[in-house]
């Protein structure tokens, strides 16, 4: 399955809200956006929220950007 995020990094929280009305997610990391730290912390938290594995989870889109495609395997 694919999913769109927005991503919001060096929040006060780490939490995943959603889906939206647009059916996209809005996902939470403390850790900072560099170095792909907040991307892994994206895969991580989707990975619990959705209770996959985390090698199940993968940006596909948008790795350097806030808007992301996400692949989730079933």
């Amino acid at each position: 399955m694919k999913i769109n995020i927005k991503v919001h990094a060096r929040s006060k929280r780490e939490r995943v809200l959603g889906p939206l009305p647009d059916g996209s997610y809005k996902v939470e990391v403390k850790s900072p956006p560099v170095e792909g730290a907040a991307n892994e912390a994206v895969c991580l938290l989707l990975a619990e929220f959705f209770k996959k594995p985390k090698r199940a989870v993968r940006v596909l889109l948008g790795s350097t950007n806030s808007k992301k495609v996400v692949e989730i395997d079933e």
